[in-house]
Parts: C-alpha cells; structure tokens; sequence
C-alpha cells in the first residue's frame, strides 16, 4: 500500500458505485464519493468541465475510479444509451482533467465486455489480445465509439497508470431493497419480463461483490496501461438468466417470447443476437482476482439465502 489512501470514486451514489465503495473501504480506503447529487461529498457534474475542476480544485487523490454511468434502469432501445455514449467521451475527458489537478497517480475505468463486439462469436473464447470496439454497424456505432474512446483516454493519458476493467452483465443485491437483481425479481413477480429462446448463444456475467473486488485490488495491483476481463467462470443465455432468476426466488414462470417480438426494442433485441465467451485468467494471473461466485447459479443462490 502507498500512503495516500484517498480514493475518489465518480459514480458513487450508483449500485455498483455503493458495492465498489464498500469493498475500497473493507480494503481500508477512504472513499470519497463524486456525483451530481447535494448528497455527494463533493457534487458536481462529469459533463460540466468547469464545474467538475472548480469542485475538485485544492483536493488531492492517489486514485480515481470511473464507474459514472447516465443509465438509470436497462436500456430498451438505442437512444436509451446515447447519454452513457456522451459520458464515456466528453465525461470521461473531463474526469481525466479532474485526475490531473488531484494528483492522481492512478486512474481505475468500468468498462464492458460487450465492447468486444454486437455479435455472435461463436465458440471462440475472447481474450484482452482480441480487437476492442472495433468500428460496428450504424446501430452500435455510437456505443462502440464510446468504448473506444474512453479506454483511449485511461489508458494513454501520459503521467497517469489507467487500468480498464471489462466486466461482464451485472447482477447482485442492490440497496435497502432496491436495484440490482432486487428489482428484477420485483419485475418477474408482477410478470412485467419474458424470456426468450437463446438458441445456445451466451453472455458474459459478473456478480457485483465480485465486479468490486477487482477494483479495490486494482488500486494498487495489475500492470499499469493493462485491460482486464472481470467475468464469472461460466456464460449463461439471457433467456437461461431471467428463467434462473425466476427459479430461483420463486417467481411466477416467465412468458417465453421470439426474439422478433423484441425488435421494437432495439438494443434489447440486438443484445439477443450477441453470443460471446470472455476469458477471465488474466484477471486471475496478474490481477489475482478471484470470483467469489464463479456461476451465476452460485450467485444467485447465495443471494436467495441471504434473502
């Protein structure tokens, strides 16, 4: 450990934010919270270059964490990510600013599997040696773009040690009830989700205690410069996802609908056409992260438990 302990977290009001601000305080960090928010302790807005420096100005951090996002429930269609697309580009830029008047050494990124690529890769197991956020279609252009330029900027901003994390889908207990799988589980007691066929495609998962973990040892661990997959040990179909949910907690049955149902929903049902298998060994090479949940199943079982 280096001496500073001091981290500020941007997105720490969020989900994930709260889960990262308790695993950084397990690991014995002070964490100070950056939001938009009157509760934060110190308010201000990524996407208000000015504001963000003035609110910064005369503090100092070893570390920053980026785990902001401009989500607020899963996006359905496209335009429901443009807003995160802007803040992975101008919101990013304007926190890597912010980092340089704190004196941050290091800079720790949320960053995202499926920016490997909207598309269906089969059997091959995807490793942080294949193209990320290669240019895509017109539809996921604006997404891949954002992915692209906000691990650009934490990874080669000179004088910073930036770490970008690609996690997998989220899932885990949210807070006081709300969020996370919680909320989900509300959502198939009122019968307000369907599942679908996945036709043996799958996804990458990523309890969020575990997705946590790996940012608390990033702090001071992994190799400057680097990128990190943060997934569980096994993919699992999103159809597989909400019917195991649903399994477990005891939930009414979901409805199983055709993928072209969804396609008013464009992002939702562009997500149904994605497979992806992601490697996680270097996470647990070099990082020396370990999933405490390796399955979903085991994640969710866990959670009931708790419950």
């Amino acid at each position: 450990m280096t001496d500073t302990k001091n981290v500020l977290l941007a997105g720490a009001s969020g989900i994930f934010g709260r889960h990262i601000a308790q695993a950084l305080a397990a690991s014995g960090y002070t964490v100070v919270g950056l939001g938009r928010s009157g509760s934060a302790d110190v308010t201000a807005d990524l996407m208000d270059r000015d504001q963000l420096l003035r609110a910064v100005d005369g503090r100092h951090f070893d570390t920053v964490v980026h785990a902001a996002t401009a989500l607020r429930k899963p996006p359905m269609k496209h335009k429901d990510m443009y807003a995160t697309d802007d803040l992975r580009t101008a919101g990013t830029r304007n926190l890597m600013a912010a980092a340089r008047v704190v004196g941050a050494r290091r800079v720790i990124c949320e960053s995202i599997a499926i920016g490997y690529g909207y598309q269906d890769f089969g059997d091959r197991v995807l490793t942080e040696d294949d193209k990320f956020a290669a240019p895509g279609d017109r539809a996921v252009e604006p997404h891949l773009a954002g992915m692209r330029v906000k691990e650009n900027l934490m990874l080669h901003t000179e004088g910073i040690e930036g770490i970008t994390l690609r996690f997998g889908l989220f899932y885990g207990p949210g807070f006081d009830g709300q969020g996370g799988t919680d909320a989900f589980v509300d959502m198939l007691r009122g019968r307000k989700i369907p599942a679908v066929n996945d036709h043996g495609r799958v996804l990458p998962w990523i309890h969020l205690a575990d997705a946590a973990s790996a940012v608390a040892l990033a702090v001071e661990g992994g190799t400057p410069g680097a990128a990190y997959n943060i997934v569980d040990d096994e993919p699992l179909g999103f159809g597989a996802y909400v019917r195991a949910v649903a399994r477990t907690f005891e939930t009414p049955r979901p409805m199983t609908l055709p993928t072209w149902m969804l396609r008013p929903m464009s992002y939702a049902h562009r997500m149904t056409q994605v497979s992806m298998r992601v490697s996680n060994a270097k996470a647990k090479a070099d990082l020396g992260w370990t999933p405490r949940y390796p399955t979903v199943g085991e994640g969710l079982a866990a959670m009931a438990g708790a419950a």
